[in-house]
């Protein structure tokens, strides 16, 4: 494949935030410039809708053309064979994101300009498909921001308040990729306040997530997965990509099923902490006289070494997305070990890129961190992280799979 050297991609490349390698593969490198324009206009959680959008898209591109497994939605069997897979993966994501995001489209038009002079790319039939695909992906499947009532908690034992109202929460309210209803998997209920399970995980919240109790051997781990989910796991996947899978219809659909499954995470997520309005473990141990458990004494200075993000407990955001993805790449490589890194980008940790040999390994530690960070309790990590896996099984079985006679 011709190298990207342009130096107007390598420019816009730079305002978009992102540059890839001189072999980054098509799909890696769109992903590249996606997840950047995304960061740029819809950060946080609901960038992963347009992620998962863009992706889909590219998978269908290339499906139209290569037939080997079922499109998410845009299919067109006079496409078949029909130029080549990589201009449709450049027009499908291009187009996608100019929709999405008409402030972007000078930027977007000189990569996608450059990309297509660079890889030789001009006039190849397989940009029609691409086109083909990425608008209709857009036309049928774009979740924008509800119009959604701001919530502001409530003033009671057990229950999240904030001055601030609940953030994103139109994400619990938006009808997902692949579940049939975005409760389908929601979780059982936070234990009761007077339960030992509660008194259990609140002292290890209160006693390893204070800001006090930092730094320590453990702030590192906590540091390193407090911020950038979205863009890290995105990353994690074109490392993984480019280093197990050499070809564009396997790429372009893990992609796809990886953000899927991460995107209906972030919903199913929102909807659990819409739904049981869960305090965060700040509130629990400041207020902790009164919650009726004498397992449980108050500390009214007590502060967690991370700042409260504005959304209630259960569950955690960070595992379900975390579950979503690390349980979707155990499915399609059917093995939990699978040597790859995750990189962050605190300021405050020694090392930021991490290694790991299993995919669980991760997911572990993000449950880890998130108690260290002193922002969420352990329950509501594990049931984050089990919503996430059960929504990558859905997704794994029920959309993208081989068709009958494909190898």
């Amino acid at each position: 494949m011709p190298q990207l050297r342009s130096v107007v991609a390598l420019a816009v490349g730079l305002c978009l935030g992102w540059t890839a390698s001189a072999q980054a593969d098509p799909v890696t490198y769109w992903n590249g410039v996606t997840v950047s324009a995304v960061t740029a206009a819809r950060p946080g959680p609901p960038g992963l809708l347009d992620i998962a959008l863009v992706q889909s898209a590219v998978h269908d591109a290339v499906q139209a053309i290569e037939g080997k497994f079922e499109p998410y939605h845009y299919h067109d069997s006079a496409q078949l064979g029909v130029g080549s897979a990589e201009a449709a993966v450049a027009a499908a994501a291009h187009r996608v994101l100019v929709l999405l995001y008409p402030s972007q489209q000078a930027a977007l038009d000189a990569t996608y300009a450059a990309y297509l002079v660079n890889n030789a790319l001009v006039g190849d039939a397989g940009l029609a498909v691409g086109e083909a695909a990425g608008a209709s992906l857009h036309a049928n499947h774009y979740r924008p921001t509800l119009p959604i009532t701001p919530f502001f908690g409530v003033t009671a034992p057990g229950q999240w308040r904030s001055p601030v109202p609940l953030a994103f929460n139109f994400l619990g309210f938006s009808a997902p990729f692949t579940l049939n209803r975005v409760n389908q998997f929601r979780p059982q209920p936070p234990p009761p306040l007077t339960s030992g399970a509660y008194a259990r995980d609140y002292a290890e919240v209160k006693a390893l997530g204070v800001a006090s109790a930092h730094p320590n051997p453990t702030t590192d781990v906590a540091r390193f997965w407090s911020v950038n989910f979205v863009t890290q796991w995105n990353e994690s996947l074109r490392q993984i990509a480019d280093n197990y899978l050499p070809g564009l219809g396997d790429q372009a659909r893990l992609f796809a099923l990886a953000n899927l499954a991460a995107a209906d995470a972030a919903m199913a997520t929102w909807e659990s902490k819409y739904f049981y309005n869960y305090w965060r473990p700040s509130t629990a141990i400041v207020e902790g006289a009164y919650d009726g458990n004498a397992k449980t004494p108050g500390d009214p200075g007590w502060t967690p070494l991370l700042a409260n993000p504005p959304y209630p407990d259960y569950v955690s955001g960070a595992n379900g997305l975390t579950g979503a993805f690390t349980g979707l790449l155990r499915l399609f490589f059917g093995t939990d070990e699978l040597n790859f890194t995750v990189k962050t980008t605190s300021p405050l940790v020694t090392d930021p890129e991490r290694a790991y040999t299993r995919f669980s390994q991760a997911a572990q530690e993000v449950v880890d961190a998130r108690v260290l960070l002193g922002i969420h309790f352990r329950f509501a990590d594990e049931e984050g992280r089990r919503l996430g896996e059960r929504v990558a099984h859905w997704t794994f079985h029920k959309v993208l799979r081989p068709l009958p006679g494909s190898k």
